[in-house]
């Protein structure tokens, strides 16, 4: 059996832990498994579409962006950690 770890292992577990979370790139972006590309960094799941989703969002986006603007007053806010 393994020793119980001390106060002090214990603590300076955490502290690796902690710098290993902040360490990771928030905002990759990365191929799945299944083929389709995932932004992470956005919220606390990554987004997931198909390239050709990801081409029709693009396709969209002047409308979403006057979407944004026309319902700015009824629309919630986010910070997005960059």
């Amino acid at each position: 059996m393994t020793e119980p770890m001390t106060q002090e292992q214990l603590l300076a577990r955490i502290a690796e832990l902690e710098a290993q979370v902040k360490a990771k790139p928030s905002g990759a972006i990365k191929v799945s498994a299944k083929g389709a590309i995932s932004v992470y960094g956005l919220g606390r799941f990554p987004v997931t579409l198909y390239a050709s989703q990801w081409a029709a969002l693009d396709a969209k986006l002047p409308e979403i962006k006057q979407f944004i603007l026309d319902n700015t007053a009824l629309l919630a806010s986010k910070e997005v950690k960059e």
